[in-house]
């Protein structure tokens, strides 16, 4: 699932410190956009010991979610997925900003989101009933601003983005996640929001 629709083609050379942000970009995309198959999940590992060390807050958030993948099937996952995520009535977690930043889904901060989007050439994916403020979607647009614009104004652009539509709300993701009843997979994945976010969120700050 993506709520975000690429308009502009653009593939400048990136340097390796933008190419890893833009491959965990994908990776949270990826985890929060609907269940994990078995070919994703297979890959988990080969990530978390290429990424994961016992040195920093992220490296143990890798090999964290690593052993998670060992330990679980696309079944499992699927299920866990399904029970936290997409229950009828309210979700045992959220993955939508609103959310956290208004208390209701659908609100003020869709609105501005939709506005930023549009000034940034970025629109709704046809057939896409998710809210563009899902944590996926967001992943999806850093992702694509990275990879589009790795000069100062895009570091501008990408630094507004996540100031206006990430910070505000991932911690609190993260703590709903980690606080999930009865998680086996998506429980681990906290610790990699929570660092991750944490990371880019002092890197912009230095800007």
């Amino acid at each position: 699932m993506s709520a975000v629709r690429e308009r502009i083609a653009a593939a400048p050379v990136l340097n390796d410190e933008d190419r890893a942000r833009a491959e965990h970009y994908a990776v949270l995309s990826r985890l929060f956009a609907s269940a994990p198959d078995a070919d994703f999940l297979s890959k988990l590992p080969a990530l978390a010991a290429a990424w994961g060390n016992a040195d920093s807050a992220l490296g143990q958030a890798w090999l964290m979610l690593g052993d998670a993948a060992r330990g679980i099937n696309a079944e499992q996952v699927e299920e866990e997925y399904t029970r936290l995520f997409l229950t009828i009535g309210r979700p045992e977690v959220m993955l939508f900003g609103s959310f956290y930043i208004a208390g209701f889904l659908m609100e003020e901060p869709v609105v501005e989101l939709r506005a930023d989007l549009a000034e940034l050439g970025l629109g709704r994916r046809l057939g896409i009933t998710e809210s563009e403020d899902h944590i996926a979607a967001l992943s999806d647009v850093m992702r694509h601003l990275i990879v589009t614009g790795p000069d100062a104004a895009g570091l501008a652009r990408q630094k507004a983005f996540f100031a206006g539509h990430l910070a505000p709300w991932v911690d609190a993701l993260a703590d709903a996640l980690e606080n999930a009843a009865d998680s086996r997979f998506y429980s681990r994945t906290a610790a990699l929001v929570r660092a991750y976010f944490e990371i880019e969120r002092l890197a912009f700050d230095m800007l």
